[in-house]
């Protein structure tokens, strides 16, 4: 089976910092980790292969070229081979405008590898922008079946069992392949990379690919300019101090002591 996993690298930090005149994530200075959820979709295909070692895993990346460490962790945990797509034109991009420069990077990397991929895995969303809408548009972009909100996936024959969470309790799909998987949190762990993988991820040679090799997709739909989605205005919730429990012997009592503590407040 052909797997292409899909990462991004998203600041380690829960304080985002926005730039007042782009709108987009100021990264200079930030450590930066695989999206944790694009963590448990390379785990899904990683015990995939356990179970085929014949199984092949790729994994693709959109952003600048710091991108590569992201890419490199990939590799040393379980994948094969590697591609970066990055390019100043595809800068400031929105979920649409991502996912379309997704899909003909996917169909790119296809032609580059010589065969089509099976399923695509992804997180189900980015913790640097939680829309959860990346997967689902590539999905529809590609003409995939897809499943979201998946914890598990077993390989059989042209398809995948699929255990996904549901809002009631957890309950096992099948989808025929090639198709496309969003991943949230299992009950386990991802697996820690091993030294000798560390030692050859090092070595690995990650191909960029930019819009020269791209020339499929259309500049007007790429980057801030492609984008429909504007952001007017990001910001931190500020920080609320604690709140007082009331717990009296009665409710009268309780209610007593509310009224007091609002008087004394200048609330009431």
């Amino acid at each position: 089976m052909n797997i292409l996993v899909c990462i991004k690298q998203v600041p380690d930090t829960t304080e985002i910092k926005i730039d007042p005149v782009t709108n987009t994530l100021v990264r200079d200075g930030v450590p930066s980790i695989i999206n944790p959820f694009d963590g448990y979709a390379l785990e899904a295909a990683a015990r995939i292969k356990d179970k085929d070692p014949d199984t092949k895993i790729v994994v693709l990346s959109m952003g600048p070229s710091q991108a590569e460490a992201a890419l490199r962790e990939a590799l040393a945990i379980a994948a094969d081979k590697a591609y970066l797509v990055t390019d100043r034109i595809f800068g400031g991009s929105d979920t649409l405008a991502t996912s379309y420069i997704l899909y003909n990077a996917i169909t790119k990397v296809e032609e580059l590898e010589g065969a089509k991929f099976d399923a695509i895995f992804c997180g189900k969303q980015a913790i640097d922008g939680d829309t959860a809408q990346v997967g689902p548009e590539l999905a529809e972009y590609l003409d995939y079946p897809q499943v979201t909100y998946a914890l598990e996936a077993t390989a059989e024959a042209g398809a995948l069992r699929i255990l996904k969470e549901g809002e009631d309790g957890n309950y096992v799909v099948g989808v025929k392949t090639p198709c496309l998987i969003t991943y949230t949190k299992p009950s386990f762990d991802p697996r820690f990379p091993t030294i000798k993988r560390k030692m050859a991820a090092r070595k690995a040679t990650i191909e960029k690919l930019t819009s020269a090799e791209l020339t499929s997709i259309d500049p007007a739909r790429a980057g801030l300019k492609g984008s429909p989605t504007k952001v007017k205005k990001t910001f931190v919730p500020p920080r609320k101090e604690a709140g007082v429990i009331i717990k009296e012997e009665t409710g009268e009592e309780s209610a007593q002591k509310l009224f007091t503590l609002l008087s004394e407040s200048h609330v009431i």
